[in-house]
């Protein structure tokens, strides 16, 4: 009963996969997605995601002057979640909340983002700071999710 519970870990209630990005440009969050594979999620699991992503910041600021990739890989991890991190040479910050091991998967799908995003910032009237609303990109987002990590 309780006992094997207890010797098993305690895990994040879920029903579904974990996956949530976001950009952060300048210390603040440009684009937000929540990637569902399952049932909607609860309001207090969502704000869980933002803060554990909120506080992995510090750590993608000191892995940065690390390593000259742009792909961190995992950065924190919070009970079962963990949080991957890309940097753009400009600093922005793509951050992935997820419950799963996937590298290669996760390079890939932060990789093809990378030049989606590129594609956003040509746009003069776009500025690092100013939030992506653009559904095309929304989509490409979703869409590459499905591809590399569900």
């Amino acid at each position: 009963g309780r006992e094997r519970e207890r010797s098993r870990g305690w895990r994040m209630p879920r029903d579904s996969t974990t996956l949530t990005f976001v950009i952060v440009g300048e210390e603040t969050p440009i684009y937000e997605c929540e990637i569902k594979a399952g049932a909607k999620r609860e309001e207090t699991v969502n704000y869980l995601h933002e803060f554990v992503l909120h506080a992995s910041l510090d750590n993608i600021d000191e892995a940065i002057w690390t390593t000259q990739s742009c792909y961190l890989k995992q950065v924190d991890r919070y009970y079962d979640l963990t949080v991957s991190a890309y940097a753009t040479s400009s600093l922005v910050k793509f951050l992935l909340l997820h419950d799963s091991k996937n590298d290669d998967g996760i390079r890939s799908f932060f990789h093809d983002i990378h030049e989606y995003y590129i594609k956003i910032m040509l746009n003069p009237f776009h500025t690092p700071t100013t939030k992506i609303k653009s559904k095309p990109f929304d989509e490409k987002v979703k869409l590459l999710a499905q591809k590399y990590l569900l």
